[in-house]
């Protein structure tokens, strides 16, 4: 994975000292997302910045990526991993283009070249790019189907603006971090979600999943090459089990690819058990060391663990029994209390937006952890947005909430944000935007009642829930210059997946049951069967006193800015005296009480470090 960034604008000259200086300081906010190599390419449209971490042929490679056709340059700057690398070589080589490196950053500007507008459909991989089209003088964008890889632009008048992440955005000359009424609405109503398109600041945007876009001398054109589709599932059960088994398998093999270190994320559940379970015998097949897994932890949760519905025990011995039966070569990770809420910040920052709280900076601190001995992961982020794991695809009073269901309750934001929230008309816009979103909801033919309501929720978790997860994936790994990847989000996999009817997703009442049965062999019994535990979390209660002390020490600290935002005295007389019912999320599973007290930190720090007021 990379960082890319660049900006064109057709009525000036870009070739000028002043605007490389311009894509020089796009790319320093983006060294640690490729620390192995930098570059840059200058033409009178426009100028493409590259920041490189190095995972196939590092010795070659480097971007931004030049090729000829006759007279005509084609420059590639380019963020990702293509799964189908050997395929499209094959393929462009029948068409006569020749290859110099082993990359799949040449396989994909020559694909380029050859597919043009229509390149998205030829790929399978996670990926956003650009490319100098300059035979037929324009840019060119795309970016993978689930959005695993960010894409922000503005687009002002004869400019065009994009980088990997916002902060490299707004280091273009004029280009200043605002927040209109919609930035709060996002912030305040929706976060850590944000709305798919959304750059959240003024003026900022975001290049949805699955579309492209153009930019030439006579403006910006967006397209979208794919979307899901409902269908009938016409396979019996069997057949159902045996292909879920192919296109899992199938899509985890073919993401083991990798010239540098590459593990795994293991927590004994069966979603990382699976991709363990074939990463290992693929390591085994091939003749390579035992692959190397992790778990993560926190100090004391052995002593301070409670189940509870979302977290009914604790990943430790089912991580032993995964490696035992693998014989994977194993670390836990620990992260210390104090250090867990003092990243709450810096989490915010890497974002450049409120996050999960103390969800991302744990995973910030693992990451930087596993940075030191690896450079690839695997993770099994994903799998229960695709197969239905969360508790509100059963549990009625979530199936059928009117709003999203990870965040039924808009009642702990209202009372926080007190000062702002009528006002902006909060409730409102996240109302209007889910009726927006369950009315695109891509429906099945004759599919009514319950059938129908699922389908809904779960075109809501792919394009919200899966998004927020897979953006926080992507900040904090690439933070630590570390690329993760997440073969559930294989689109042969979900395009198959997402038509299976519930009865069988959930055969004999259990959720992800067909891909329990899909790993029937695969796994030990007790590890297949195990119930689902969502990411672990800190149960110490020292977590929730540092929150807590960091809150109380903004409200006393008069150049606060989030102090605009906030009702002190329901904070002080609320949350402040008693957060901890990990019960009852305010966001998805796990985001309670300490975690609002994060994000209020996460809010504070975001203001701050953008100069919002």
């Amino acid at each position: 994975m990379c960082g890319i960034a660049g900006f064109c604008d057709f009525s000036r000259d870009n070739t000028t000292p002043v605007w490389g200086e311009v894509g020089e300081r796009m790319g320093e906010k983006l060294n640690h997302r490729g620390p192995d190599d930098k570059g840059q390419w200058q033409g009178e449209a426009g100028v493409l910045v590259h920041r490189r971490l190095a995972v196939i042929d590092p010795d070659n490679g480097r971007q931004p990526m030049e090729r000829a056709l006759g007279t005509a340059r084609f420059v590639l700057t380019y963020n990702g991993e293509l799964y189908n690398t050997p395929q499209l070589r094959r393929d462009l080589k029948a068409q006569g283009y020749q290859f110099t490196t082993r990359t799949d950053t040449e396989v994909l500007l020559y694909a380029c070249m050859e597919y043009g507008e229509d390149v998205g459909r030829h790929l399978e991989g996670i990926y956003a790019f650009v490319l100098w089209d300059g035979l037929k003088r324009k840019f060119f964008a795309c970016r993978d189907r689930f959005g695993v890889k960010p894409f922000f632009y503005v687009n002002r008048g004869t400019e065009f603006i994009f980088a990997s992440e916002l902060k490299a955005l707004f280091q273009y000359p004029g280009l200043e971090p605002r927040a209109d009424g919609d930035t709060w609405r996002e912030v305040l109503g929706l976060g850590p979600a944000r709305t798919p398109g959304s750059g959240v600041f003024a003026g900022v945007e975001a290049l949805e999943p699955g579309c492209w876009l153009t930019f030439d001398a006579n403006g910006l054109k967006k397209g979208r090459y794919w979307t899901l589709e409902s269908r009938p599932h016409t396979d019996d059960y069997d057949t159902t089990v045996e292909r879920v088994r192919e296109l899992v398998t199938g899509a985890i093999t073919r993401q083991l690819v990798s010239d540098v270190p590459l593990c795994t994320f293991l927590s004994g559940g069966l979603d990382s058990s699976v991709i363990t379970a074939v990463a290992a015998r693929d390591h085994a097949r091939r003749g390579l060391p035992p692959l190397e897994t992790y778990s993560f932890d926190y100090t004391d949760n052995d002593k301070y663990f409670t189940p509870s519905l979302f977290q009914p025990d604790n990943d430790s011995p089912w991580v032993k029994r995964m490696v035992e039966a693998f014989h994977t070569r194993h670390r836990v990770l620990t992260c210390p209390i104090p250090e867990l809420a003092a990243l709450l910040s810096e989490a915010a920052r890497y974002k450049d937006l409120p996050g999960m709280a103390d969800v991302d900076a744990s995973l910030l601190y693992f990451c930087r952890q596993v940075k030191k001995t690896h450079t690839v992961a695997l993770s099994g982020e994903c799998a229960d947005e695709v197969f239905g794991g969360y508790p509100w695809f059963e549990r009625e009073d979530l199936l059928n909430a009117p709003t999203f269901p990870w965040c039924v309750d808009l009642s702990p934001r209202s009372e926080v944000f007190a000062p702002v929230w009528t006002g902006l008309n909060i409730e409102d816009y996240v109302n209007q935007t889910y009726a927006d979103w369950t009315a695109s909801t891509p429906r099945l033919a004759g599919e009514t009642g319950e059938a129908a309501r699922r389908r809904e929720v779960g075109w809501l978790n792919l394009n919200w829930f899966m998004a927020t997860l897979l953006d926080r994936k992507d900040r904090m790994s690439m933070a630590s210059g570390l690329e993760v990847r997440v073969p559930f989000c294989d689109h042969h996999l979900v395009e198959y997946v997402w038509n299976i009817p519930w009865e069988m997703k959930a055969m004999g009442g259990r959720r992800k049951q067909v891909l329990r049965d899909a790993a029937e062999g695969l796994l030990p019994e007790d590890v297949r069967l195990r119930p689902k535990s969502p990411y672990p979390k800190t149960h110490n209660p020292l977590y929730e006193q540092l929150v807590r002390a960091g809150v109380l020490a903004l409200l006393d600290d008069p150049n606060a800015p989030i102090q605009a935002l906030v009702d002190a005295k329901a904070l002080r007389e609320g949350l402040l005296r008693d957060a901890g019912d990990y019960g009852k999320p305010w966001f998805g599973q796990l985001m309670a009480g300490p975690q609002m007290l994060g994000y209020l930190i996460q809010v504070n720090a975001w203001m701050e470090e953008f100069g919002i007021g």
